[in-house]
């Protein structure tokens, strides 16, 4: 018998929902006992991916497909000369399933091969659902699965961290990460860009665009072959190296990964896969996501629960990923994809639009993620704030470790765009940064690749826009750069700094990556110029790029070495008439000048008793500020009104850490 939800006795608004929160928890214990028979754990259930595709057998391979509509079903490639031949026919052995046993000598590795897939209405060729390498040809661009089998497996020389409680994570695209005008491998990612990200202190990387997808400018989120890395960076191996070089620095991966919908390309992916509408969709127009013009997962089917439980369970033990940061857990979750809709009050988490089948596979996910690896962590990509999304499965919740709060890169982008910096306030930032579920934790950040797509700004540019191709020299002063790269240092700090669990940056957007993201395509030449990263910017010391990369760095090894994010924010001023925003963290006091034209002399803040010295100043000349701080200074709070203050000079557009020496 479930109890009523924890999560009610927490937020007494839920409590005319409890019965139904209480009926969705039922639903995921009693759909896990049906997918296990309640005869063993999920993650026993979760293989197949062991038992489905190609496999080595003792004399030989194995091959097996799950094609319940299919009539006729082959095997064909280098190995028949790509005709389809009876010796290579599947033969149906129950269930939809199909199998074939091929000799030693019949495949090598390197090889590539399809099925021939024929139901009662057709025939057309596929790649099978659970193959683990797939590539394209350069001149045809026609996708085949491949035998991998290299003489010696990569072996694994470094333990996964250990889990990280408060990720600082760097979301990372391997193929736009050269500074060449090409597309990068895992190996250059593993050369290049891990030693930056260690040195910038980041403890967790987010690689998108991982599982196979055909059409590169997706961003990867158009996937077609669940189990296999894109070969587009490289080989399983080469990616296996990144990963473990990534652990030899102490730094935990990450997949983002597409469990919720799945292209809708016919001979690359599952649509149709065997002649049917619904073998892992739902069936007609439900099955067909109307803005992403993808399919569907029906959630409630076992072949689905079976392959995307199995594809988890892949990642994690075949590749040492730490966790998965689920894409797309708004369309998930919802029969209408959450699309037009502001979630603005509880009745719409339960008002029949909740696709409960999702939620209970989400809910089952966890469990398996976080029962296989305990240092995995999961993140939640979800916009509508559905009660309990990060919250424990066994207290009632959906069971993510973290939740998107992607609202908070909407608030810059629109306070940026819409209000003069005068009409800025203070108690409405820390308000934004901070108005989360206490019990779900979240994870901040300005702006991810969303922000930085053609189409869009990112945040500098959109301060700064022409003049970052002409006055991003340290040589050239301009009042309009010098304000862009002001805010960027202080709207970073303060989403980090009142961040609940965790901070996110996309790869570059540290130090201000001019420009926009286009992938190659027909309309731009098929030019990779745009899909790059310009790593030249932020080591030229006559460019501003570099003071831009810098205090980054110095902000995430503070927040690191303070364990700031192990405390709980304590506000102590919010003047909108000064434009001053000052709060306390651990044994931290952060203090913000956003004003645009007033500096101020002995400006009283209310502190904690002690002795403060500064840590960290966004003036800095290192960061391309005024240096207008003495930042060697020991400040000394003094009591008024019983309360203890600190003065404080406080330039124009800038923060200030200071550190409470007496704090214990």
């Amino acid at each position: 018998m479930i109890k009523t939800p924890e999560l009610v006795k927490i937020d007494p608004y839920l409590k005319p929902y409890a019965a139904a929160l209480q009926k969705r928890q039922q639903r995921a214990v009693l759909r896990e006992l049906e997918f296990t028979d309640g005869k063993c754990a999920l993650s026993d259930m979760a293989n197949g991916h062991l038992y489905y595709g190609l496999h080595r057998t003792g004399n030989g391979w194995v091959f097996r497909e799950k094609a319940p509509n299919a009539v006729q079903l082959y095997l064909y490639g280098d190995f028949s000369r790509w005709q389809v031949k009876p010796e290579f026919a599947l033969h149906p052995i129950g269930n939809g399933d199909w199998e074939i046993e091929l000799p030693d000598f019949a495949l090598q590795h390197g090889m590539l091969y399809k099925l021939w897939m024929v139901w009662r209405s057709g025939a057309d060729e596929r790649l099978p659902a659970y193959a683990t390498r797939v590539v394209q040809d350069d001149t045809t661009k026609v996708f085949c699965a491949q035998v991998w089998e290299p003489e010696t497996p990569y072996q694994w020389k470094y333990d996964a961290p250990a889990k990280v409680t408060h990720p600082l994570i760097y979301e990372a695209h391997v193929g736009m990460s050269s500074q060449e005008d090409k597309v990068a491998s895992y190996w250059e990612f593993k050369e290049t860009v891990i030693p930056r990200i260690k040195k910038l202190g980041y403890n967790m990387i987010q690689l998108m665009a991982i599982q196979e997808h055909p059409y590169y400018g997706s961003f990867g989120y158009q996937v077609s072959n669940f189990f296999a890395p894109s070969s587009r960076f490289g080989t399983p191996d080469e990616l296996k190296e990144l990963i473990d070089t990534a652990h030899r620095e102490g730094i935990a991966v990450i997949l983002d990964i597409v469990h919720s919908h799945s292209v809708s390309n016919e001979k690359e992916g599952l649509s149709r896969f065997d002649g049917s509408d619904n073998l892992y969709f739902h069936s007609g127009e439900r099955g067909h996501h109307r803005v992403w013009n993808s399919r569907c997962f029906d959630y409630g089917k076992q072949e689905t629960l079976l392959f995307l439980f199995s594809n988890l369970k892949y990642w994690l033990q075949e590749f040492h990923f730490d966790g998965f940061r689920f894409d797309g857990v708004t369309s998930m979750c919802y029969m209408n994809h959450g699309l037009g809709v502001d979630f603005l009050e509880y009745a719409q988490y339960f008002d029949g639009n909740v696709d409960e089948d999702a939620v209970a596979y989400l809910t089952m996910a966890n469990n398996l993620v976080h029962g296989l690896a305990p240092q995995a962590v999961t993140i939640a990509e979800d916009v509508s704030g559905m009660p309990g999304m990060a919250f424990p499965t066994k207290r009632g919740g959906i069971g993510f470790d973290f939740r998107m709060s992607m609202g908070i890169a909407d608030y810059w982008t629109k306070t940026v765009k819409t209000l003069s910096d005068e009409q800025w306030g203070m108690g409405d930032i820390y308000f934004r940064m901070t108005d989360k579920r206490r019990e779900e934790q979240t994870i901040s950040y300005v702006e991810c690749h969303d922000q930085a797509l053609v189409g869009d700004k990112t945040l500098i540019f959109r301060m700064i826009d022409s003049k970052m191709y002409t006055a991003m020299s340290v040589l050239t002063p301009d009042m309009t750069v010098d304000r862009g790269i002001a805010l960027h240092k202080m709207i970073r700090l303060v989403t980090l700094t009142l961040a609940s669990g965790g901070y996110l940056n996309f790869m570059g957007n540290e130090f201000g990556h001019p420009e926009w993201i286009d992938f190659p395509r027909e309309g731009n030449g098929w030019s990779c110029h745009y899909a790059r990263r310009q790593w030249n910017l932020a080591d030229d010391e006559l460019l501003k790029y570099a003071g831009l990369n810098r205090f980054d760095a110095d902000m995430i090894h503070l927040v690191k070495s303070e364990n700031l994010l192990d405390y709980l924010p304590e506000k102590c001023c919010d003047n909108n008439g000064d434009l001053i925003l000052a709060y306390h963290r651990g044994p931290c006091l952060f203090v913000f000048n956003f004003n645009p034209a007033k500096s101020f002399t002995d400006y009283e803040i209310t502190c904690k008793k002690g002795r403060y010295t500064i840590c960290l100043d966004s003036d800095s000349t290192k960061y391309n500020g005024f240096g207008n701080i003495d930042e060697t200074m020991e400040y000394r709070s003094s009591a008024r009104a019983g309360l203890p203050r600190l003065k404080l000079y406080l330039p124009s557009r800038s923060a200030i850490v200071l550190k409470n020496v007496d704090s214990k």
